[in-house]
């Protein structure tokens, strides 16, 4: 077995060419015999029991070549990138360039390799320090959650109101599909329907039937509409307002386990300064890690960002497989490719690997390491939250290796903030109104 490295006429890129002894190929093709004889019948033999030189003289004796080919070449190929110390970030571009019988398998692969990382300025530098402020939009959105819907009857539908309506829509005169509704809930000024039409909707009264006209924007998800313009028929059956509880004593009672406001505010007040602690931790982390990005060189190899675009769509389809669907289903219903969303994902795929890489960096030119005590932690972490045993995890090296990947990541994560200048943020003028409101907290 040997194996020939050139770079080629790219950035990143090698050509790798492998010759595989005659009697290892000849060996694989006798193992993919053994694997695929069943699957052959021969007149005079029966079905399964036909010799291989049998079955090569029935069918060729190439019948076995591509199986063999997928039989030895991945070990190999892994075996070699390892041994050469190749780390290899995008697929292989394989061309087979001798493969028969009784001879050496010759077969090239085109592969983009891992970027040299020019690091810049990464100790010392300057973000603004994250700016925070909490209780009262808390209890305004409990507030907002417990409210209770009322029927108006004594006045037009104004903005925020729910109207309750039917409608049909048409293009010239004619329905289209998915345009008719009864007794549907739109919240005016939620911008959920097309532009215009729930501007149209306000100065209505109950009963009152109306001609809405619009036009569907020129992006819209169904080709058959845009930019077509539509007609409307509505009728107003209900308006309800949102009737939000006073925020006193017996509202905490009501929403909490606490018997005074007061006491609902110290308690939110705990909970939300912790969740705006770990908030403000990552968000200064991804500020700091942003801006040594930007002061780092990188060719960033297309293969990297394609199997990071892979990740992104494959995180995507097992989210929407809580909702019953999948990613085709999706892409159908907002009427786009999965080229398109690969677009749309690409800069943040492009951010990601950049990321990573900028870390990895860090890991080696602070010589960063995570020792066998803080990975025998994180194993028993996870042996407690998963209910597995601690001497199983122990023995999943791969898991060892993930788990010092991750150790030392936050150790650069760190190291960087602690190195980081943290500037105080600009303050906004505060209103008299919103100093009492904090006073009052």
């Amino acid at each position: 077995m040997s194996i020939k490295v050139e770079k080629t006429d790219k950035t990143n890129e090698l050509k790798l060419t492998f010759t595989v002894e005659a009697e290892k190929f000849d060996e694989g093709m006798k193992t993919v015999y053994k694997k695929t004889a069943k699957y052959f019948s021969i007149p005079g033999f029966r079905k399964g029991k036909a010799p291989m030189s049998i079955i090569e003289r029935t069918y060729g004796s190439s019948i076995f070549y591509e199986d063999t080919f997928n039989e030895i070449v991945p070990e190999i190929y892994e075996k070699e990138l390892k041994e050469n110390n190749i780390e290899a970030v995008s697929r292989p571009e394989i061309e087979i360039t001798q493969m028969e019988k009784g001879k050496d398998l010759i077969f090239t692969a085109v592969v983009q390799t891992k970027p040299e990382i020019k690091l810049g300025k990464y100790k010392g530098v300057e973000v603004e320090k994250i700016d925070t402020s909490v209780v009262k939009k808390e209890l305004d959105r409990m507030a907002e959650k417990n409210a209770r819907m009322v029927s108006v009857d004594n006045r037009a539908v104004k903005n925020k109101d729910i109207a309750v309506i039917d409608f049909e829509g048409f293009v010239n005169g004619v329905p289209f599909e998915g345009g008719k509704a009864e007794n549907h809930e739109l919240e005016i000024g939620s911008k959920t329907f097309i532009p215009g039409f729930e501007d149209q909707v306000i100065g209505m009264k109950i009963d009152e039937e109306k001609d809405i006209n619009v036009k569907f924007p020129e992006e819209y998800f169904s080709k058959e509409l845009a930019g077509k313009d539509a007609t409307f028929k509505v009728k107003l059956h209900e308006i309800k307002v949102k009737e939000l509880p006073a925020i006193d004593d017996e509202f905490a009672k009501d929403v909490s386990e606490f018997d005074t406001l007061k006491d609902l505010k110290a308690s939110i007040k705990e909970k939300l300064v912790e969740d705006k602690k770990n908030q403000t931790k990552y968000q200064l982390e991804d500020a700091v890690i942003k801006e040594v990005a930007k002061n780092t060189e990188i060719d960033i190899p297309s293969g990297m960002i394609e199997t990071e675009l892979d990740n992104i769509l494959k995180d995507i389809d097992g989210r929407l497989a809580y909702q019953g669907l999948n990613l085709a289903q999706y892409l159908k219903l907002i009427n786009k490719s999965e080229d398109d969303m690969r677009k749309e994902y690409e800069a943040q795929a492009s951010e990601s690997v950049k990321t990573r890489l900028v870390l990895e960096a860090i890991v080696k030119a602070e010589k960063i390491e995570a020792t066998d005590a803080e990975i025998e932690e994180k194993i028993k972490e996870m042996a407690k939250n998963y209910g597995k045993k601690e001497e199983e995890l122990l023995e999943n090296e791969n898991l060892k290796e993930y788990l010092k990947n991750n150790i030392t990541t936050e150790k650069a994560i760190q190291f960087i903030v602690d190195n980081a200048k943290i500037k105080a943020a600009k303050k906004a003028e505060k209103t008299e109104k919103t100093e009492k409101t904090e006073k009052s907290e």
